[in-house]
């Protein structure tokens, strides 16, 4: 079996500057049961590690000339199976003009549901040219399932694993800080976050906020005013604006207590996944799959403003012993349940399958008709 990863435009692999679909990938593919069989095709970069499984086109092409670069690479490697994460429009002209194979979707993210007839129409034609969509959480996959019944019976689910020894911290020897990590939107509650840390630390001299901030950029203006609620705090708030992958895990080993606050039905929320990891107690909204990577594991509140989000700080801080028990138990869940070896040898199983699957439509297809010529009985060439 050999199986193509091919990587999103924009994404080159590089492990200091991963986002979260790139670091489940890679760590899917370091736990894959045969290694060897798995190429991944992503953007050049100068800084990504050299990798023999590793093929590489030109960055910055549009989305036609990444395909046909793509398409090329696999006529040569001649996949059973080609798995292209995340970006829809482009998989999805892939999969209709590639080489012969099984073509799966997966998503790291929610496909929304469609606003209107023609939204479905278009969005269905699309993703009915993929054998097999894979979600990162029931939620998500059921959510699809829902709005795409024709499409049902080819959704799978492999939620994210999460490395926890990279991650790991002692739940007992922790600082008092509060952690925000995600992207700096209201989408990700980042503004409850901010009303909520200001009176916190108001309430306890003793504690401190970090925030490590997702594509600052994009949505600094929006997001501007609410850290403006902080600057009053001086260093007991260290802020963190598209930073790389080992300094979010160094603070999030450092924090004792972390809070996802979505707004939206997240897909599964690997930030949840870190944190538990790393040994904090978590605060989240439970909203879509957050409560499928953390279980039990976690104090669940509404996000409809930032009295339960206070609320939940206050109580963790009063509690230290309570604090620790779902540290603690947050940690061993995420490293029983998301375990990179069982995931790996999840996704391991799905890609057996289908491609037994396609070898057995292969055997009982009936034999393509010859083509040939009807007689005519016309006399042979040369006669008169």
């Amino acid at each position: 079996m050999r199986v193509a990863v091919v990587l999103p435009r924009g994404c080159g692999f590089r492990p200091d500057r991963a986002n979260s679909m790139e670091t489940v990938v890679r760590t899917l593919a370091a736990h894959a049961r045969s290694q060897s069989a798995v190429t991944l095709i992503c953007d050049a970069d100068q800084a990504t590690a050299p990798d023999p499984r590793l093929l590489t086109v030109p960055p910055g092409l549009g989305g036609r000339a990444r395909n046909r670069r793509i398409k090329a690479l696999l006529e040569t490697l001649q996949p059973d199976v080609v798995e292209y994460h995340q970006q829809l429009k482009s998989a999805s002209d892939l999969a209709a003009e590639g080489p012969p194979a099984t073509y799966v979707l997966y998503r790291h993210t929610r496909i929304k549901p469609p606003r209107h007839p023609l939204d479905a129409w278009r969005y269905g034609r699309r993703l009915a040219r993929f054998d097999r969509l894979v979600f990162v959480s029931e939620a998500a996959g059921q959510e699809f399932a829902a709005d795409y019944p024709a499409l049902a019976d080819r959704v799978s689910v492999v939620c994210n694993p999460i490395a926890v020894e990279a991650w790991r911290a002692d739940p007992a020897d922790k600082e008092k800080l509060i952690l925000f990590c995600g992207r700096a939107m209201a989408d990700k509650g980042l503004d409850l976050f901010c009303i909520a840390l200001a009176r916190t630390l108001d309430a306890h001299p003793d504690w401190r906020g970090a925030l490590v901030l997702g594509d600052w950029e994009r949505h600094q203006a929006w997001a501007d005013p609410y850290l403006g609620l902080l600057d009053r705090f001086g260093d007991r708030v260290e802020i963190l604006k598209s930073a790389p992958l080992e300094a979010v895990r160094a603070v999030t080993r450092r924090a004792a207590i972390a809070a996802t606050p979505s707004r939206v039905r997240e897909a599964l929320g690997l930030t949840a996944l870190e944190a538990h990891a790393a040994g904090c107690a978590l605060v989240s909204s439970g909203r879509g799959g957050l409560r499928e990577a953390s279980g039990d594991h976690a104090l669940y509140v509404e996000v409809d403003g930032p009295d339960p989000l206070a609320a939940a700080l206050e109580r963790l801080i009063a509690d230290p012993e309570a604090r620790l028990a779902l540290a603690r138990s947050g940690q061993a869940f995420v490293a029983q349940v998301h375990a990179p070896e069982a995931r790996a040898a999840q996704l391991d199983r799905l890609r057996e399958a289908w491609t037994e699957q396609a070898r057995r439509r292969r055997a009982e297809a009936p034999p393509r008709p010859r083509f040939s010529l009807p007689r005519l009985g016309l006399p042979p060439l040369g006669r008169a």
